[in-house]
């Protein structure tokens, strides 16, 4: 059963484990599977890069105690060992930033988001040689020129990443993705995934949140992006709330659009939202616990893991026809942006206030609850 902080740990470390720990002896590469040897290239800095991406508020939490405590300095030591890793040219784990088509700028993006979520844990430690070693990784993406959609922010994030390591940073990928992004809302939380809307779960994966992040990294050095920052906080908050709404009474969601196999971090919007404190008035941080642990619960017992402990490619166990030509076990990990509100103190209401039902349970339990209307700018 999926239902406290506890259980939440639990499950992100049962997840994130066989990955950091493999990588952290230097044998990712000789034992993660990949199915498909197309995906062979980029299916370990998925997996590294994605599974810290959703650590990353965790990693960063100070206070913790205890069991927690101890948890918390392990993956921590864990994590910079990893970075080190991936990123050193002689390292058995060297991991893949400039070959094939551009999926590896993907990839580099979410280990720039992970900096980004947790500077003090994963920067501040680094000493001089993995630092260069980094950053010279995240500059090399510099080659790839995103596709119009999403992508636009992946190099965006880059040089975020850059931006906070105090190296030198370039403004036209972050211009390009605001500028686009804001001819590309549709409305009512919602933006297209470039020119067209597209019915599927980006708006989770990776737009909403790169997107307020993005700005806040950036709101210092372009006073366009502070008075940017609270209109789309508010279509973030929003999309928070459309998400709650998505998960059914028994712990399901509406299975539509391109990678499905992500999981319940279809759900990172919402996490999202509720890492920030930027929860709709009207949800409660109880309701989102309960309704991403409900999702999490119902997943869980179809049948995630192989017999090594990695995850295997499907929502309900394996499922590999529901992946995507791109999809691999690597891009799965996809699945770890779910656990962002860890990073929050576990005295914080997300994790001490009583269970409450989310709307779905609520409504046809057949509570009456004031009827949902449309955000306007």
């Amino acid at each position: 059963m999926v239902k406290s902080r506890k259980d939440w740990l639990e499950l992100m470390c049962r997840i994130a484990d066989p990955v950091l720990s493999a990588l952290g002896e230097g044998r990712l590469h000789a034992e993660l599977p990949v199915e498909k040897p197309s995906r062979e290239m980029y299916a370990h800095l998925e997996a590294f890069a994605r599974t810290l991406s959703g650590m990353a508020p965790w990693l960063e939490l100070e206070g913790l105690t205890g069991e927690e405590g101890d948890l918390q300095r392990k993956y921590r030591k864990l994590a910079l060992r990893g970075i080190d890793l991936a990123t050193d040219p002689a390292s058995p784990d060297f991991m893949n930033f400039t070959e094939g088509y551009g999926q590896s700028l993907v990839d580099a993006a979410y280990l720039a988001y992970a900096l980004l979520r947790a500077p003090h844990a994963l920067l501040d430690p680094l000493d001089a040689r993995v630092r260069r070693n980094l950053a010279a990784r995240l500059i090399e993406t510099r080659k790839f020129t995103p596709f119009p959609i999403n992508w636009l922010f992946f190099s965006a994030i880059v040089e975020a990443a850059l931006c906070l390591m105090g190296e030198e940073w370039i403004l036209p990928p972050v211009a390009r993705a605001v500028d686009s992004f804001e001819k590309w809302y549709v409305g009512d939380g919602m933006y297209g995934d470039g020119e067209f809307f597209h019915m599927d779960y980006y708006n989770s994966y990776a737009i909403h949140p790169m997107y307020v992040d993005l700005l806040r990294t950036f709101a210092p050095h372009v006073p366009a992006y502070a008075e940017l920052l609270p209109k789309v906080l508010k279509r973030a908050s929003r999309y928070a709330a459309i998400e709650e709404r998505l998960i059914s009474p028994e712990g399901t969601y509406p299975m539509t659009g391109r990678s499905l196999t992500y999981r319940f971090g279809a759900f990172q919007a919402l996490a999202h939202a509720a890492l920030q404190e930027n929860l709709p008035e009207g949800l409660s941080y109880a309701q989102v616990r309960c309704g991403i642990s409900a999702v999490m619960e119902r997943t869980v017992a179809g049948g995630m893991f192989d017999e090594k402990g990695f995850l295997k490619v499907g929502v309900i166990g394996s499922q590999p026809s529901l992946g995507e030509h791109y999809i691999c076990v690597g891009s799965v990990y996809m699945c770890m942006q779910a656990f962002l509100p860890l990073g929050l103190a576990p005295a914080h209401p997300f994790w001490s206030a009583p269970d409450e039902a989310w709307t779905n349970k609520k409504i046809w339990e057949g509570i009456d609850l004031p009827c949902d209307e449309a955000v306007d700018e």
